[in-house]
């Protein structure tokens, strides 16, 4: 079993999207496959097109109400599209079956939070019947109200209930010791070599986010967490093999 991260800046390109959903379907032969994803710019174009303007504090995009509404509708949609581009696939939310359980992170965000259970029976039966389980990146509270969570912190939960190895496919092509060199990339940190290279600064700016997920789900079960570039095809069985991105290891 394997859990795939899919990033919405790898989803901007509707041939590219299908490309790498190919990639999966073809991966399924294989091994069972769970989907997570996001869509910050799926999202970005709806609260746009609604007339209500986006801010970010930390990083993390301000969710008031009625911004959550339309991360719920945009994010559940994509969902859905992304199990048809996959076939034999049910796109999910945290609503369903309580899938996500989630807990607000901090008032001043809105309705931004956290997953603190994932509902791993669900997946498992649904895996169990031969369906892909693609998992939109909202969770719900303990009252049953919607939260915008990070999809590669929900991922990371996910792999984690799994006890499974998790891909995430981003907008890079993995860690890099020196930035860009490509001869840098680094093709194996374990959690150690990980808070070194943080500590050191050669892990920084906007991978430092990435590799905290990634280490939240080898803390949270996960095997192994590898971080691909999605931005083009083939890259999928290449990072399953250690061929591509970097793979973190406890």
């Amino acid at each position: 079993m394997v859990v795939i991260k899919y990033g919405g800046n790898a989803m901007k390109s509707l041939e590219l999207r299908r490309a790498v959903a190919a990639e999966i379907a073809a991966l399924r032969a294989e091994e069972e496959v769970v989907v997570v994803h996001g869509g910050g710019p799926v999202i970005e174009a709806n609260l746009k097109a609604r007339g209500i303007e986006s801010h970010f504090v930390r990083g993390l995009r301000v969710t008031p109400p009625e911004a959550m509404d339309v991360t719920e509708q945009a994010l559940t949609r994509l969902s859905k599209e992304l199990a048809q581009d996959l076939g034999e696939a049910v796109g999910l939310s945290g609503r369903d079956a309580t899938l996500l359980l989630g807990e607000r992170l901090d008032p001043e965000l809105g309705r931004v939070g956290r997953v603190t259970q994932v509902n791993a029976d669900l997946l498992r039966a649904l895996l169990g019947v031969g369906y892909t389980p693609v998992i939109a990146c909202v969770a719900v509270d303990a009252q049953g109200a919607p939260l915008n969570v990070n999809a590669d912190w929900a991922a990371a939960a996910v792999a984690g209930a799994l006890e499974a190895p998790i891909v995430y496919l981003t907008d890079v092509d993995g860690v890099y010791r020196a930035y860009p060199d490509p001869q840098s990339l680094a093709p194996q940190l374990t959690r150690a070599e990980t808070l070194e290279g943080i500590a050191a600064g050669w892990i920084a700016g906007g991978m430092i986010p990435k590799v905290e997920a990634a280490l939240a789900a080898l803390e949270a079960g996960s095997p192994s967490a590898t971080i691909a570039s999605g931005m083009r095809a083939g890259v999928l069985a290449a990072a399953r093999s250690g061929a591509a991105g970097t793979r973190l290891v406890p």
